[in-house]
């Protein structure tokens, strides 16, 4: 059984065609279409999530903050990919990344969708990370400290929590701490010189930006 509009075992599919047939089943959650787009794409399942899950999560992140999604579609949606996730790598395991401890946190927002899809793209390269969820300046001090982690990424939404970035920076170069910053979120796409203001060492428009970024800062990253 194929999906309408999707082109069996294309191998090298649009973009554009898979995104947006993958947000069309995500909004509606259907995993078993979500599924069926895997298997006819013809692509591994990191392909597929750069290509594929991380635009598509994107896309309906972007219609919930104009209005036209509730946030219970941003919430399923990301538990849907990251089941899909789980599921593909299970059945075709990656080889463990090796290079520098990696740690993901949301800055003081309450907006998680940009640490999903982040998270789903390290998943999905077979990256292991430590998951701060949402934390503060101070926590996230002493949680870098105890875990001796190289590469922090940082997920904001308000411009307030952008700018607490330098106050982290500050923290962490007062403890002689050596720890990159790679920052992502609307502050740092509407001012894309606004990452090195704030003292960080790289910025990601799109979670699928996170790979090339990591590669940048410490080697080993496939």
């Amino acid at each position: 059984m194929r999906v309408s509009g999707f082109p069996p075992h294309s191998g090298n599919p649009a973009r554009p065609a898979l995104t947006e047939l993958l947000e069309s089943a995500l909004v509606r959650m259907d995993k078993l279409a979500v599924q069926r787009l895997y298997l006819e794409s013809g692509l591994g399942p990191l392909q597929f999530s750069e290509q594929g899950v991380a635009p598509a999560l994107e896309r309906i992140g972007d219609r919930w903050d104009r209005g036209e999604l509730s946030l219970s579609h941003v919430y399923m949606s990301g538990r849907i990919c990251e089941d899909f996730i789980n599921t593909a790598f299970t059945e075709h395991p990656p080889a463990e990344a090796p290079g520098e401890r990696i740690a993901l946190a949301v800055l003081e927002d309450f907006h998680l969708l940009g640490k999903r899809l982040v998270g789903t793209v390290l998943k999905s390269a077979g990256i292991r990370y430590l998951d701060y969820g949402t934390a503060t300046v101070g926590q996230l001090l002493e949680k870098v400290q105890m875990d001796g982690v190289r590469i922090l990424l940082i997920s904001t939404l308000m411009l307030p929590s952008a700018l607490k970035v330098r106050e982290l920076r500050d923290g962490l170069d007062q403890l002689g701490i050596k720890c990159g910053l790679i920052v992502g979120g609307a502050p740092f796409r509407l001012d894309p010189g606004l990452y090195r203001e704030v003292g960080a060492d790289a910025c990601c428009d799109n979670a699928s930006a996170v790979l090339p970024a990591l590669r940048r800062l410490c080697g080993g990253v496939p």
